[in-house]
Formats: structure tokens, sequence, C-alpha cells
């Protein structure tokens, strides 16, 4: 999976391109935690969960239906995010589904079950480019750590920064003058 501080790229790349009259802080924070929220499975890993079942790591928390319904209760709750039902539920389920997309394209793990419940069958995607991190933080500042953090600059934030940058520019164009 990638760390912890990478799964927010993709929620923070979206809300500042698309800017905060679209994308509201309160709805930025929902974004950021529902990207990192699939990872609570991990606490399986303590409780002696079956690696590789539905309930263990990459299960049913990485999964579409899991971020459909992270989504619809943000719209549900989309008065208090400030923002229209839809634009909390559009914004949420990418958010919340990009934590699976990018643990599949991660060179370790048993793979996504984005299908759950419809099947227990595990992706991955067609190139796994980014470096698999550790559970936990304290290797992030070893030689491991660094090479993960070096691989997840390349292929998330850079790719995150690109995609920001172009809604900003799409934003902020105007018609030309005639």
């Amino acid at each position: 999976m990638p760390t912890i501080l990478t799964h927010p790229a993709v929620p923070l790349a979206i809300g500042v391109g698309l800017g905060s009259n679209i994308i509201p802080r309160r709805l930025l924070l929902a974004g950021v935690v529902a990207a990192i929220l699939p990872d609570l499975d991990v606490i399986g890993i303590q409780l002696g969960v079956e690696r590789g079942t539905q309930f263990a790591h990459r299960g049913f928390t990485h999964s579409l239906a899991f971020a459909l319904g992270v989504a619809l209760a943000c719209a549900f709750a989309a008065r208090s995010l400030r923002t229209p039902a839809l634009v909390a539920f559009l914004y949420v389920f990418v958010s919340t589904a990009s934590h699976g997309v990018l643990d599949s394209f991660t060179n370790g793990g048993n793979g996504i079950a984005f299908l759950w419940p419809f099947s227990d069958e595990r992706f991955y995607a067609p190139w796994r480019v980014i470096e698999v991190s550790y559970i936990g933080a304290g290797w992030l500042l070893s030689a491991r750590g660094l090479t993960v953090l070096a691989s997840e600059l390349l292929w998330v934030w850079l790719p995150a920064a690109l995609l920001g940058f172009g809604l900003m520019l799409a934003r902020r164009k105007t018609p030309a003058s005639g």
C-alpha cells in the first residue's frame, strides 16, 4: 500500500484544482479522511483475521461498494459539508475509491477486492510501479522508507500535482475575446 501520507494526494489534487467554490474546506477534509479510511482494515491484523479474506487488509474496505457507502453517507451529510449532495457524493466516492486504485499499483500485497460483495477475487493494476510500504510508521525514516517515499513522489504525487494544476488551469481559463 502507499503510505498514509500519500493516499490524500488524489482528493487534495482534485480539491485544490477545482477550488473552494466547488470543493469547500469541509468537503476537502472529508475527502482526505475518506482516502485514508479503507486502511482501518489493518486492525484485523491485530485481531487475527486470516490473510486474503474479505475482512483482511485490502478486502471489503477497499471495494467500490465500500466507496459507494462512504459517498452516500457524505451525500446525506452534504449540508454540514457545505456542498450539494451530488458534489459530496462524487468527490467522496472518487476519494475513497482512489485508495484501492493506488494500492493496486503497488508491487506487493494480496490484490484489491474491488468487486466485493459480488466477488472475493483480488485484482492488481497492469503496472505495479509503486513500492509497497510496510504497515506502521517506524520504518519511514529507514532506507526502505525513503525508497517508498521516492516511489510515491514519482508515481502518485507528481501525477496528482499535474492533475490539480490542469484542473486549476481549466477552471481559470477564460474564453478568448473575439
